[in-house]
């Protein structure tokens, strides 16, 4: 959340309340945006789910974008 917080700012857009149930693309946050939030993500984090995965996925929600985090985790993977 932190990493969506200064890009709205930075980027000098309304930050909408998010919840489980916000849809990514009803956001302010234009396809460059997310790149940039999916870049810096895997600078903070040390990797990107996006290139991991075999098929594409394209979460709609912000659960579902943090899912994607979370089941792509190198902490998740060493443990399957």
């Amino acid at each position: 959340m932190e990493e969506l917080v200064e890009l709205f700012e930075e980027e000098d857009l309304t930050m909408p309340e998010f919840t489980d149930d916000t849809l990514l693309l009803e956001t302010d946050l234009d396809s460059l945006g997310f790149a940039v939030l999916v870049t810096r993500l895997e600078e903070r984090l040390g990797y990107d789910p996006f290139s991991l995965m075999d098929e594409a996925v394209y979460p709609a929600t912000l659960k579902e974008f943090v899912e994607v985090y979370d089941r792509y985790s190198p902490d998740t993977q060493s443990a399957t």
